[in-house]
């Protein structure tokens, strides 16, 4: 471990009064830092607390984001050792949020995120001809205050303000890459984790994360290293993702075929090189059909189950018989779990399967003309699904709308009744409550 003095050089010169995040100036952050790098490991733990509240407040990255990236790399780098894979989380989620839940399989793309930001200079000039043509006093005062909130340097647009924070990691990645010859495997593992969402950064990165792979014994972080791979890379690198289908520990050939789904969706062009979207499917199923393992990976907040339905889902198109592969990816539903980040998972693959199987239809299908992967799909799905699940947002899910929108039941009751099962107790013909019903008798 270096000295704090070290790990903090250049903290005070910056002007952090001047910048902000959740809760107003960031005046405090340089004392959240400071905490970070003592000896008193509850006060360390309250200070990452601190800054997961302010510098990401929610996912939002503010104007004070960007500044805390390089103290949080020595920290990660040289640290005290119980801060060290705090600071590595903190950093990924200051570059990433949580693009696991929305950019998997396939992986995050960054061209689009920068396209579709607005930059500081695009504001101000918005803002200018807001102001200019603005006649309401009123109005003409919140454009001000917009405008010189902009002015000061303050992210406006949340896409612009995030871009900052990945760009500030991007930028220490050669600090970081040295992180995965660390003797600490859950340092290796948290580094390779974070490396598999810079895809700018392939020449730099491929490299030394399959040089990780040579000698590696932990599982976790052979696995991890492996869907990093195959996040950034356009190919599989001498084969070496094709040659872990065949590992002796299971989580290791999950993440290959995770990877390798994602090379053949990704980058068809690489194919012919590639074993059969059959054979990835087949060791994606292997895993999905058994319970959760006991260590994962951290993709998908650790509910691997959820990551292997996308991936096969995605397989279905490159598949001979597609509905083999349905099959395969009921026999994962039931493993899916509750995690932090996404409520009610199941219904949120339900959604994507619906999307992906279903076209929009006026009129309910007959049941018995669906092909035998669909009618198992909604077999399983009314089995698994509770009343909750179709209850509509903000209480629920989009679950009721989509499966009204390819002409299928939109309640529990409905969709038991419609596949076959017992309604005991329920009325199939019961429409769906009202959400905002407490509130107004209230």
């Amino acid at each position: 471990m270096k000295r704090s003095d070290d790990l903090l050089a250049g903290l005070d010169d910056i002007d952090w009064a001047a910048l902000g995040h959740a809760y107003g100036s960031a005046e405090d952050v340089p004392g959240q830092l400071r905490t970070v790098c003592g000896l008193d490991e509850e006060a360390r733990q309250s200070a990452f607390r601190s800054l997961f509240g302010n510098i990401f407040h929610q996912g939002t990255r503010y104007s004070a984001s960007p500044y805390a990236v390089p103290f949080l790399t020595r920290i990660a780098a040289a640290g005290p050792a119980g801060a060290r894979a705090d600071a590595l989380l903190l950093l990924t989620r200051l570059a990433i949020d949580w693009h696991d839940e929305y950019d998997l399989p396939l992986g995050i793309d960054t061209a689009a995120w920068r396209a579709a930001a607005i930059s500081p200079e695009e504001n101000l000039r918005w803002y200018d001809e807001q102001i200019a043509a603005e006649a309401d006093e009123e109005r003409l005062k919140n454009l001000c205050a917009g405008r010189a909130y902009c002015a000061a340097g303050h992210p406006v647009d949340a896409r612009e303000g995030a871009l900052r924070s990945y760009d500030a990691v991007r930028a220490q990645l050669p600090v970081l890459l040295e992180l995965l010859d660390n003797q600490d495997p859950e340092i290796r593992t948290k580094t390779a984790y974070l490396l598999g969402w810079f895809p700018e950064e392939t020449d730099a990165t491929l490299l030394p994360l399959l040089a990780c792979l040579d000698g590696e014994r932990d599982s976790v972080c052979i696995a991890t290293v492996l869907v990093s791979v195959g996040l950034i890379a356009d190919h599989d690198p001498d084969g070496r993702l094709r040659h872990h289908l065949d590992h002796e520990h299971p989580l290791p050939r999950w993440a290959a075929a995770t990877a390798l789904t994602r090379l053949l969706i990704a980058h068809p062009a690489t194919a012919p090189g590639l074993p059969p979207a059959e054979r990835i499917a087949a060791e994606l199923a292997a895993f999905g059909a058994g319970p959760a393992p006991e260590t994962a990976t951290a993709h998908h907040d650790g509910d691997l189950h959820s990551y292997t339905v996308r991936s096969l889902t995605h397989l279905m198109g490159a598949a001979e018989k597609p509905d083999g592969i349905l099959l395969e990816i009921v026999r994962a539903l039931p493993h899916i779990e509750e995690t932090g980040v996404v409520p009610r998972p199941l219904a949120v693959r339900a959604e994507n399967l619906l999307e992906a199987l279903f076209e929009p239809a006026d009129t309910v299908a007959v049941f018995a003309e669906l092909s035998p992967g669909r009618q198992e799909l909604l077999r399983v799905l009314a089995e698994l699904l509770t009343a909750a699940d179709f209850q509509s947002v903000p209480f629920g899910s989009d679950l009721h709308e989509r499966f009204t929108q390819y002409g299928l039941p939109g309640t529990r009751p409905a969709l038991r009744a419609y596949v076959g099962l017992s309604t005991e107790g329920e009325d199939p013909n019961a429409p769906l409550p009202d959400p905002w019903a407490p509130f107004r008798n209230h």
